[in-house]
């Protein structure tokens, strides 16, 4: 369904900013659309300690129901009502390497992440029963504590702490034993995700 013309635009964004590359790069796709493609689309997707933007030029038709469309130094951004907050202070770049280029989205340097809510939902549930009742007590001995951070429809996040930090097991740990007891229970499961900063473990259980 589409938008009102009078609802399209609804504030100014200023704590998003590009880079000039990014400007350059934006308003030669832009004119590449023939003025069908109006709008800059940024999605974030995976665990709230390691997002991943996705940008997508679109038209004024895809709007969808949940989006913001905010201005940003002349570009016109579509941010779900959900993430507005995620993109405060951070800059959109063009980036060229080796092998690829691309936009890309830089969060706010010394920004503090905000702490994400607790996951909910039957999957989160599940996952949190066996955490509670299998993985953790097997591991408490060596210290250890594995954590439901995110859940993407059929996708999960685990933060490890205590000895499972930074352990030179973990991995192990984690593909051999803890996913097996989830997808055994959780059959629906397509993939689990370690989101733990090894490298700031400061007790781990074994150290390589």
């Amino acid at each position: 369904m589409g938008v009102p013309a009078r609802e399209l635009y609804e504030k100014e964004f200023p704590m998003l900013t590009f880079t000039d590359r990014a400007r350059e790069m934006l308003a030669a796709f832009l004119d590449q659309g023939d003025g069908e493609l109006e709008f800059l689309r940024i999605a974030m997707s995976g665990g709230p300690t390691a997002p991943e933007f996705e940008l997508t030029l679109v038209s004024p038709e895809e709007r969808r129901d949940d989006e913001r469309a905010l201005e940003s130094e002349g570009i016109t951004v579509l941010v779900s009502e959900a993430q507005v907050d995620a993109l405060e202070g951070a800059t959109v770049d063009f980036v060229e390497r080796v092998n690829e280029s691309g936009f890309e989205v830089r969060p706010r340097k010394g920004a503090e992440p905000t702490p994400p809510s607790a996951p909910d939902g039957p999957v989160a549930d599940r996952v949190r029963e066996v955490l509670d009742d299998q993985v953790n007590p097997a591991i408490a001995s060596h210290g250890g504590a594995i954590n439901l951070v995110d859940v993407q429809g059929t996708e999960i996040y685990l933060e490890m702490s205590g000895g499972c930090q930074g352990c030179a097991m973990s991995r192990l740990t984690l593909r051999q034993g803890v996913e097996r007891m989830l997808r055994q229970a959780i059959p629906e499961l397509t993939a689990v995700h370690d989101v733990t900063d090894h490298a700031s473990g400061v007790n781990p259980y074994f150290q390589a």
